[in-house]
């Protein structure tokens, strides 16, 4: 790939808004958009701290059993690099209050012709 269809400006900001969205109904445990950013397939997965979910039906299971309370973050070092007009990765580390525990998340992000959907997330803990 050409490195001029790496961040193009326009495809970043429109992945950034994403992220932050995503972000912002994490927090406030908007299942709703929560579930709209996620592939909606089997194939996706997302690695948690403590869990390992496998397709959308897991992911969407998992939070809506997931308690609201304490859900607030910081985050800190994000990074998103956009490749090309439909495939990005964001990156960062998020950190509790109340904790001295170092989060980090990734994920991949896809744009399908509904918007920018996350395949894949990781999120873990340092020790």
């Amino acid at each position: 790939m050409k490195t001029e269809h790496i961040d193009r400006p326009a495809i970043l900001a429109e992945m950034n808004a994403a992220f932050y969205r995503y972000e912002q109904a994490l927090i406030t445990n908007d299942t709703a958009v929560l579930d709209e950013l996620f592939w909606h397939d089997p194939r996706t997965v997302r690695f948690g701290a403590g869990e390992n979910l496998y397709g959308i039906d897991a992911i969407r299971a998992f939070r809506s059993a997931r308690s609201s309370q304490g859900l607030d973050r910081e985050l800190v070092n994000t990074t998103i690099t956009t490749f090309g007009d439909d495939m990005a990765v964001a990156s960062t580390e998020f950190r509790r209050e109340g904790t001295d525990r170092i989060g980090r998340q990734q994920q991949t992000w896809v744009k399908m012709a509904s918007g920018w959907k996350i395949v894949a997330a990781h999120v873990s803990l340092m020790i």
